[in-house]
Order: C-alpha cells, then structure tokens, then sequence
C-alpha cells in the first residue's frame, strides 16, 4: 500500500531581478528555493507540468534523503510537497511530470519500486500516488515521463527500449531503440513518435529515431562528431520541422541547438559558445520550447558567468542571449523550459538558491495568455481540454471559426466538443476581457 505523506511548505523566496537587452525587457524571478528536506537539486529532465488548476507540478530526484519528491507550486511561488517517496514506491524521480487528460499526473522512478529498478506512477493534485508499473532488469531504468499518445496509452523509454503503459497499468514493451535515450518521447502530427539517444547511431554520437505506435523503430539521423550527444528532446515546431539541442559538438564544441529538416538534414542554429556573444553559454542539456510568440526559448547547463544562460532564437536565426544565471538566484538549468498560458517561461535549476539546492524560475518576456489544448488532435464529437486563466463568464469557444459546445469547469480549465464542420486551425476562447488564442493549431483527424 502506498504511504501517502503529509504535505509540508516549502521554503519559499521571490527574488526579481531586471535584466535588458536590446530586444526587449525581461524579468528574471527565483520563485522556489528548494532546501534539501523537501526537495534538492532538480536535474535533467525534471519535465515542468501545468495542471488543470494553473499551478505547476514536478519531481526532484534528490531531496527526501535522497528518495525524491512531488511538488507543486503556484505561478507566484506558495509550493508544498503533494509525496515523499519511500522507496517501496519508488526513488529518484528524475522524470518530471505529465499530465494526463484525466487531470493526474504521470512519471516515473528511476530506482525504488518492488525491483529497485523504478515505476511508473500516477499522482493526483492532491498527492495520491499510485504505482502502475514495477521496472525489472529486462526492461530498462527511466529517467523520463511517459507521454501520453491520442489513442490515449502512455509510451516512454527506459535505457535502450521503450513501452507502451494503459492508463488501467497494461504494460507493454516496445523492445530497443538505438541507444540510451534522455528526453521525452514526441508524437508527431504524422502519428509516429520521435525521440533522441545520447550514444548508439553508426558513430556511436546519437540518434534521432522515429518508432510507430507498434513499436517498429528506424533512425531518422545519426549524429557524429561534428554535432553529437543530444540529451534534450525533440520539438516538432509549428513550421513541421524537429528543433534540439546537443549537449556537444558545433564549430566550438560545447554543443548546438540544430534544426532537423524533412529531408533529414541538420542545420546548426547556434553552436556555443559563440565569440560573438561575450559570456554565451555552453552545454545546452535541456529542449527548447517554442513560444506563443514563435521564437525558440532554451537554457545552457553552464557557460555565461559559470552557471548557464538563457537564451532566445527567432525565426530568422538571430540568437540573443537574456539572463545570466548565477550561484545566488539559480544556476546550472537542466530541465527543458516551458511556457505557462499565462504568456511566462518557468524552468528549474540544479544548483543555486539561497541553500545551492536549485530553484524553480520564471522569465517574464511580456508575452500574451493563450489557450493550451489536450489533447491537440482529434475527431468530431471528441471532448477537448483547455487550460488558461480568465475562463469564469466566457461566452464562445470556436475550431477555426466552427462555434463549439462548451463547459467551463473552472476558471482555469474548460472543456469543448469538437463541433460538427470544424477544420484545422487555431482555436479561440472569448472571455469578459478579451479573446484567447491556443498555442498551437488543433488538427481535425478523420
């Protein structure tokens, strides 16, 4: 039977920090301190989730004497741990969180678990957890959250394979793929997954691989030493194509972020560091995330002062470096940034704080809320989540101008139904202040 542990307070300090450029103007925010006891040293990927109620949820592997926890915090940094891991139910959960359609939370444990070789589990907001799936020797260690896929099952990977879970805890696995894989499973808009390994490929450099639902695997490109070692996952951008990062490799060898072309040709967009840019970073371990604004968004490891950079790519391919991080507010990022509907980037760091146990941040870019949809595909007559704010007295949801039937559960999320007529395109959400559009296109499958 799983323990469930009463949630304590974090140690909480909001730290705003002002920083230029010639781009426009940004704010850096330290929100969370994590203090060892209730959470440490949150590393790659430790994926960010927003939930249903607009907080944000996540794990650190270390922390809990060294077991790991859940938490979750507000978007102005009041946080409390939702689980404490025991052991029996799993230890170090570097994975991070995804959210389901169902409204829980989905990750995994790369040790602990009836065969100390991890879970995956399933939490509630309120911090119920259930294991699914003890990890056997056979199958591998995860270090990432499953995803969940529009048939509605999970897939993720563990070492050198991958498998497919049921929400019910059917467990499946997919068998290998090309090498030890770091980042979240992507499904395409095609409906095959693409995913990355750090090693493996014909040069031992890694892969980026494509699988189908059924688990046959081919790889879609082998790195070598002139860009190698992509840690990060991928992001299929708006444009079609696939954009990461490697951690190596690049004219000056500390790592790229690269776009993948339909014609499977790697075009660097940067490589770090740049003498260019004095005090550029190095190592970008973690994704990049494209924004409502449709410029790429990421973070180096280490670089800039000595603890990692933000940075911004536009379409152009112009690079612009916006925050420094440093020992005091936060340093050392390796979780993939993401974009909350209220228009901000939150990211974790593995080091920094006021106890250099890292730090939940915000970056405040002046971009606009949007609507965020789960899933982002699907057929007439299907129910659709949305996330955002300001949902209370809406009046009018529309598909690409097809008016929709809607619900408004909450002031931060609203469901829909995918009405009859309804092509492919934004979504929008009119509210009493205004009209909201979703972040990516929703796709109208047959």
């Amino acid at each position: 039977m799983t323990k469930i542990c009463t949630p304590k307070l974090f140690l909480v300090l909001a730290l705003s920090v002002a920083v230029s450029t010639a781009a426009h103007a940004q704010i850096y925010t330290d929100l969370l301190n994590f203090d060892s006891a209730h959470g440490a040293n949150p590393s790659y990927p430790q994926i960010l989730a927003q939930g249903r109620d607009g907080n944000l949820y996540g794990t650190t592997a270390f922390g809990n004497d060294g077991l790991g926890v859940v938490f979750r915090v507000t978007p102005s940094g009041m946080a409390r741990v939702l689980h404490y891991f025991n052991g029996s139910d799993g230890a170090r959960p570097y994975s991070g969180l995804t959210l389901g359609r169902d409204g829980n939370f989905y990750g995994t444990t790369f040790a602990g678990g009836s065969n100390r070789y991890g879970t995956i589990f399933r939490i509630t907001p309120n911090g119920k957890l259930t294991t699914l799936y003890n990890f056997s020797p056979a199958d591998g260690q995860p270090y990432v959250p499953p995803i969940q896929a529009a048939d509605g099952n999970f897939y993720g990977t563990a070492g050198k394979t991958a498998y497919r879970i049921m929400p019910s805890g059917t467990f499946t696995s997919l068998g290998s793929i090309p090498g030890v894989s770091y980042g979240p499973l992507l499904q395409g808009t095609d409906g095959n997954f693409y995913g990355t390994t750090v090693s493996g490929g014909t040069s031992n450099f890694g892969t980026v691989f494509k699988m189908t639902p059924n688990g046959v695997v081919s790889v879609a490109y082998n790195f070598d030493a002139s860009v190698s070692q992509p840690d990060a996952p991928l992001l299929e951008a708006s444009d079609g194509n696939f954009y990461g990062a490697t951690v190596q490799g690049g004219s000056n060898r500390y790592g790229v972020v690269f776009e993948l072309t339909p014609q499977r040709a790697i075009v660097v967009l940067h490589s770090f560091p740049d003498p260019n840019y004095p005090n550029d970073g190095t190592n970008p371990i973690a994704g990049i995330v494209q924004a409502s604004d449709g410029n790429f968004y990421g973070v180096t490891f280490s670089g800039g002062l000595g603890y990692g950079v933000a940075f911004e790519i536009i379409a152009a391919s112009a690079y612009s470096i916006l925050y420094s991080f440093d020992s005091t507010g936060g340093g050392n990022p390796g979780s993939t940034p993401m974009q909350h509907t209220n228009g901000e980037i939150y990211g974790l760091t593995e080091a920094g704080g006021s106890d250099n146990y890292g730090v939940t941040y915000s970056l405040d870019l002046g971009l606009g809320q949007f609507v965020s949809l789960l899933p982002t595909a699907g057929r007439v007559g299907e129910t659709v989540g949305f996330l955002g704010q300001g949902f209370t007295g809406a009046s009018a949801v529309s598909f690409n101008g097809s008016s929709a039937t809607f619900t408004v559960e909450s002031d931060t999320y609203l469901t829909a139904i995918v009405p009859s007529g309804a092509t492919t395109g934004a979504v929008m959400v009119t509210t009493p202040v205004g009209t909201l559009n979703s972040n990516k296109a929703f796709r109208v499958t047959p």
